[in-house]
């Protein structure tokens, strides 16, 4: 068993070419979040809402609370576990953006903790690059579906 003497915390980067009010809408409009991560959603991400995220290929979803939102500048999110996600959103000119997702809160055996922390920030990563192709070139990688294909129930 893994004891940690500090809970990490995940960070994910990354600059998306991209008006930053653009960058934002992806986030909180599921019509746009489909495009590169989830599935499905109950709706958009407004202040204190419970929002049902769902990745039908994997046949999972979670039920979240819009802790916070910035216009533009941030979301903050708990999930059902707890643990909490928060994107924040800084332009870099007009057409620049970059995003960073951070995410802590993590609870468990050590071992659990540092599982968790290593599978968030490669999803984070691999949400972060999807949706730098689909905003700036326009095209959806089905990354999140790839990433674990023997895991998709719908193969």
């Amino acid at each position: 068993m893994t004891t940690l003497n500090q809970i990490p915390v995940v960070k994910a980067e990354m600059l998306i070419r991209t008006p930053v009010e653009d960058v934002f809408e992806a986030f909180a409009d599921p019509a746009v979040t489909t495009k590169f991560w989830f599935t499905k959603s109950s709706g958009r991400l407004e202040p204190g809402r419970h929002v049902k995220w769902e990745w039908e290929m994997y046949g999972v979803a979670d039920d979240l609370l819009v802790k916070e939102i910035e216009k533009n500048k941030r979301i903050r999110i708990e999930w059902s576990d707890t643990t909490e996600t928060e994107w924040t959103f800084v332009a870099r000119g007009d057409n620049e953006t970059f995003v960073t997702i951070t995410s802590s809160g993590y609870t468990g055996s050590g071992d659990d903790i540092v599982n968790r922390a290593v599978d968030d920030m490669g999803g984070y990563t691999i949400v972060l690059c999807g949706l730098k192709a689909y905003l700036e070139h326009g095209i959806a990688l089905n990354l999140v579906a790839d990433k674990a294909p023997d895991a998709n129930v719908n193969r």
